[in-house]
């Protein structure tokens, strides 16, 4: 008998959801969400399953860890597929929700997604970490320009490294501002202290990595980016062509076409938004800054003739995703090219 079971992850419990090749319901329960219980509910049908799945979420990865320690080989489910598929039912609940992808896995039509290693994994909490606290820092900036606009104080723009002094300056003359505004600073020092931490970190593994170091010899491709990058492919032989990078990424144009209607829109944005800022960062550096001539921008300038520069960026990020996979399969550094 070839049995299918879906598992419907909370953060307290997991509706369970098993049936058969037919569709049949064979086992449906509901237990707590920990590997080993889930397992041992699963036991009884161990060597009838022809999948066990479930949806990408925060949990997912340390389950699937999990359950492949206990000895059974689950799927991701991609998260968009699965709730427009879900979104038909009347009633959704977490019952509901487990038999509807027990279906999809019975009948295939679901999209797997990529597990990562737990070493990318540890570089894409650093480099969110990272992120937290630049938008942290941002915010109490923000935050006090906002404060003291309302007393008619102006900071205006001002060097990272000059911040503290020039708001001690404007407040000198009101001791309530200055008392108010202290804390802030205190807490903006702070974060920039620990910041500076893990900015430190993801130098050293960028430059203590092969493949890090190898991305870095293209031109706009900095530490940051480069370690996003790895840290999101993580395993490059999971795309069948370079050219599948885009669209995981969600750099490629959506399509909806149906009957006479044949429209191109904005890209799709879908995947890691991450890598999608990072290599638009990339493309930016690249053909803003970047003075040393090379084909890649030589191309991407004739886009910004046709198209403008907001368009041609998007498509250089696209090329870029395309560039840094193939330089990573290939394992050769970024070719410049020769001038026209």
């Amino acid at each position: 008998m070839t049995a299918y079971a879906a598992l419907d992850v909370s953060m307290e419990k997991t509706a369970i959801c098993v049936i058969d090749a037919d569709g049949r319901i064979l086992l449906e329960t509901v237990t707590t969400t920990d590997a080993g219980a889930i397992a041992s509910r699963l036991a009884p049908y161990l060597a009838e399953f022809e999948r066990v799945g479930f949806e990408a979420g925060p949990l997912s990865e340390w389950l699937f860890r999990g359950l492949r320690d206990q000895g059974i080989d689950a799927v991701l489910m991609e998260t968009r597929q699965v709730r427009a598929a879900l979104s038909a039912m009347v009633a959704k609940t977490d019952r509901n929700d487990a038999r509807g992808m027990a279906q999809l896995l019975r009948s295939g039509w679901f999209r797997p997604v990529h597990v990562k290693t737990v070493p990318a994994r540890e570089q894409r909490t650093l480099l969110a970490a990272r992120s937290t606290l630049m938008r942290r820092q941002k915010d109490i900036e923000n935050s006090m320009r906002g404060l003291l606009k309302g007393f008619g104080m102006r900071l205006g723009r001002l060097l990272r490294a000059r911040w503290d002094d020039a708001v001690r300056d404007v407040v000198s003359g009101n001791p309530m501002l200055a008392m108010i505004m202290e804390p802030l600073l205190v807490v903006r020092r702070t974060l920039r202290e620990q910041l500076a931490i893990l900015e430190k970190k993801v130098r050293d593994i960028a430059r203590d990595d092969a493949v890090c170091r190898r991305l870095m010899t293209a031109p706009g491709v900095g530490a940051v980016v480069a370690l996003t990058f790895r840290a999101a492919v993580d395993q490059p032989g999971r795309f069948r062509s370079s050219k599948s990078v885009g669209p995981c990424f969600g750099l490629t144009p959506r399509k909806y076409q149906s009957g006479e209607i044949d429209r191109t829109g904005a890209i799709s944005r879908a995947g890691d938004p991450a890598v999608r800022l990072a290599l638009f960062e990339a493309a930016h550096v690249l053909l803003t800054r970047v003075a040393k001539w090379s084909t890649v921008k030589a191309w991407a300038m004739n886009v910004a003739k046709r198209r403008g520069a907001k368009r041609a960026k998007v498509a250089l990020a696209r090329k870029l995703g395309i560039i840094l996979h193939r330089m990573w399969v290939d394992e050769s550094d970024f070719q410049f090219g020769k001038p026209a």
